[in-house]
């Protein structure tokens, strides 16, 4: 199987801004903007998965293709997997999950995470990260940080400021930080057949306490 799928979940309702996936962006929705991003890579097929008539009529009016999908999913992995369902993608079909909010991404980053899976024979899954420079942002909750072994496989993910060097944060305030920091990308690809093996388990103990759904996959 070669190249790739994209799905784009979309939600209208949102505790911070609804109706986000539609916002106006230099005189088109914000849903286009991230649609058009995913174009651009060469994706086999840009879907965006919505439980909303709203972002469906959006998408159609531009042209796009839509997916609906249950009101009931928890995730916008739980969405994926309906997507697949559906679609009855092939096991080995490789679909990047593309953050409906993202209207600014650059297509390298989609590009660089289906390659990621795509040349790695072991995984099932990959995602993206970014070295940390800020001090601030190693203590931002907001920015979830990973931590990696050699090989480039994820150890942990958290929102708390990890790893935790004793010595240096042990006085505050903190001016300085070693050159080990990551922040996670939220974007993931994945073969078709783990994401219906993912919303399988039940979300773990870990998984809870950060809110950080893919801390299921390092769980089980």
């Amino acid at each position: 199987m070669s190249g790739f799928v994209v799905v784009i979940p979309a939600r209208y309702q949102s505790s911070r801004l609804p109706a986000k996936p539609l916002a106006d962006i230099g005189g088109k929705p914000m849903i286009q903007w991230v649609v058009e991003k995913a174009q651009k890579t060469g994706a086999k097929q840009v879907i965006v998965a919505t439980d909303d008539e709203r972002i469906e009529t959006a998408v159609k009016a531009f042209g796009g293709e839509v997916c609906m999908t249950s009101v009931d999913h928890n995730s916008g992995t739980e969405r994926l997997a309906e997507v697949c369902d559906k679609y009855n993608f092939a096991p080995d079909e490789i679909i990047v999950n593309v953050q409906g909010d993202e209207p600014l991404i650059p297509e390298s980053v989609i590009t660089q995470v289906y390659e990621g899976l795509a040349h790695n024979k072991l995984a099932s899954m990959s995602t993206l990260a970014v070295k940390i420079d800020e001090v601030e942002e190693v203590f931002n909750p907001n920015a979830v940080k990973v931590l990696t072994d050699k090989d480039g496989y994820a150890l942990y993910f958290s929102r708390a400021s990890i790893p935790y060097d004793r010595d240096n944060f042990k006085a505050p305030p903190v001016k300085s930080i070693q050159d080990c920091y990551l922040r996670h990308v939220g974007i993931y690809a994945y073969y078709a057949s783990f994401i219906k093996e993912y919303v399988s388990w039940e979300p773990s103990a870990l998984e809870n306490i950060e809110s950080l759904e893919q801390l299921r996959v390092l769980w089980y």
